[in-house]
């Protein structure tokens, strides 16, 4: 576990917690490096919601399937990044997302019950991760509420626009690389790959994007 220390202590959960800190912490919260070949499921819809996810290495998706087969993309997670705090920490009994590595990858499970709960030693660490916890969970909701406009757009057109539009103003520039493929793309945008294709083209076209596989730049205002 040593060798990922700089990507735990990156992760927003141990925020305010020194690195000397970090291992004796780790143990008391009964953490678990694990790994996961590329395209393995590390929690699969409907598990049951026992551990919060730390990413150290690789990256994964997370996921959702309706009863027809059709894949919606929540998000894209990377080192540092937790997955399935929320659903641990609504006290969801089954966790309704799909997490997928994309590539070979190594993540900590860390018990959700070991977070909230002091333990025997009564450590001082349990308020920190608890506040920090909440803190991300609070991010992550705002986060949703970006989605949910995302795809609420009536057209794959507005969709595309207003999801680069978003992209832009996290990384403060108009050109970026976004972390999803073609099909990735029209998965979270709930758009069909061909049409968004089709609107790429037509964008690129009238000079409002350029674009080469997932690299983009906004050229003028898109909304």
């Amino acid at each position: 576990m040593k060798k990922h220390t700089d990507i735990i202590k990156n992760c927003p959960l141990f925020s305010g917690i020194e690195e000397n800190e970090l291992s004796s912490l780790l143990s008391c919260l009964g953490a678990k490096t694990k790994k996961a070949v590329r395209n393995e499921i590390i929690i699969n819809e409907g598990d049951e919601a026992t551990f919060i996810g730390l990413l150290l290495s690789g990256s994964a998706e997370i996921s959702h399937g309706d009863c027809y087969g059709n894949k919606n993309i929540v998000a894209t997670v990377f080192p540092s990044e937790l997955f399935a705090e929320a659903f641990a920490a609504a006290g969801a009994d089954r966790i309704p997302m799909t997490v997928t590595a994309l590539s070979d990858s190594e993540y900590l499970a860390i018990p959700y019950n070991r977070v909230i709960s002091p333990c025997s030693n009564a450590c001082g660490f349990h308020s920190k991760l608890i506040a920090n916890l909440l803190k991300i969970t609070a991010g992550k909701n705002l986060l949703l509420t970006k989605k949910i406009e995302i795809i609420s757009k009536r057209t794959t057109r507005e969709k595309l626009l207003t999801y680069l539009s978003f992209e832009a103003e996290k990384r403060g520039r108009n050109e970026f690389d976004i972390p999803f493929d073609r099909q990735g793309l029209a998965d979270y945008l709930g758009a069909e790959r061909s049409a968004l294709s089709a609107v790429i083209s037509s964008l690129r076209h009238e000079g409002i994007i350029e674009s080469h596989k997932n690299k983009f730049k906004i050229k003028e205002p898109s909304l």
